[in-house]
């Protein structure tokens, strides 16, 4: 989970993602995929129809013996699919230019300004 966070992060700055800026929608987005799943794997789990091994769990569960780690899960790998999703649309939507170029502008507008002193009235 670490890794797909750590390997997606970066799209929120260096893309523009702004998943993590809106946290609403963010909870919006996730609410419903979060209540059907956890809904799905306590269904399955309390029917003995889907287990987990304690070798590659905490033990600790939440209600129905859902395992904490599923639940992590539930709301890792969605947020990571819609970084990507949002990084990916801002790149090839246009809306997004490479952060270098984007960095040498800025650098070069806030030199400019600074050249001719501070703007008055």
């Amino acid at each position: 989970m670490a890794a797909c966070v750590l390997g997606t992060l970066p799209l929120e700055w260096v893309y523009d993602a702004r998943v993590w800026r809106r946290p609403i929608r963010l909870a919006k987005a996730l609410a419903v995929p979060f209540v059907v799943l956890w809904f799905i794997d306590s269904v399955a789990i309390v029917r003995g129809l889907w287990w987990f091994s304690r070798r590659y769990v905490s033990g600790w569960t939440l209600p129905h013996r859902v395992p904490v780690e599923e639940l992590v899960f539930f709301l890792v790998v969605p947020i990571c699919a819609i970084l990507t999703f949002e990084a990916a649309s801002n790149v090839y939507g246009g809306k997004v230019t490479p952060l270098s170029r984007r960095f040498r502008r800025n650098m070069s507008a806030g030199s400019r300004r600074r050249a001719r002193g501070p703007r008055r009235g």
